[in-house]
């Protein structure tokens, strides 16, 4: 799995037809990318640091120290296929190591699920669609993972 997470002022996601599926204030944005070897173990290892990863500033030290489950933050959660590319090779980017679309919305429920049962509020964009993501990066803090 591979993540970009970004703390935000706010963050929405809206689809070709108008339709806004996320919406938050002040929170969480997460694109999550769902590769092919991913298991329900690595979906939870990477939830809990989502959950688990201080990025939210104390108000008195103004240094990075409360969690989203700390704060019960809110997140958008979007499912983002195109952090699968590497790079590597060539100059078109490619699919190579993506999931079965079925498994991959599976597992990328399954993610959302754990920020449910910590208490934050979630919402998500549209499983497979193209939409629009708009943020007001808070910071700008931004992180990459891979699991």
């Amino acid at each position: 799995m591979k993540l970009v997470l970004q703390r935000v002022k706010k963050a929405s996601v809206i689809l070709e037809d108008g339709t806004v599926t996320g919406e938050i204030g002040a929170g969480l944005l997460v694109l999550a990318c769902v590769e092919e070897n991913d298991t329900e173990e690595t979906i939870k290892m990477a939830a809990e640091k989502v959950l688990n990863i201080r990025l939210f500033n104390d108000p008195q030290t103004k240094r990075m120290h409360f969690s989203a489950k700390d704060l019960k933050a809110p997140i958008l959660s979007v499912s983002q296929i195109t952090l699968i590319w590497d790079g590597k090779k060539g100059n078109r980017p490619g699919w190579d190591g993506a999931p079965a679309p079925d498994v991959a919305l599976r597992l990328f429920n399954y993610f959302c699920d754990f920020f449910r049962q910590a208490g934050c509020p979630v919402q998500t964009g549209k499983f497979g669609a193209h939409m629009d993501v708009s943020l007001v990066n808070d910071g700008p803090v931004t992180f990459s993972l891979k699991f």
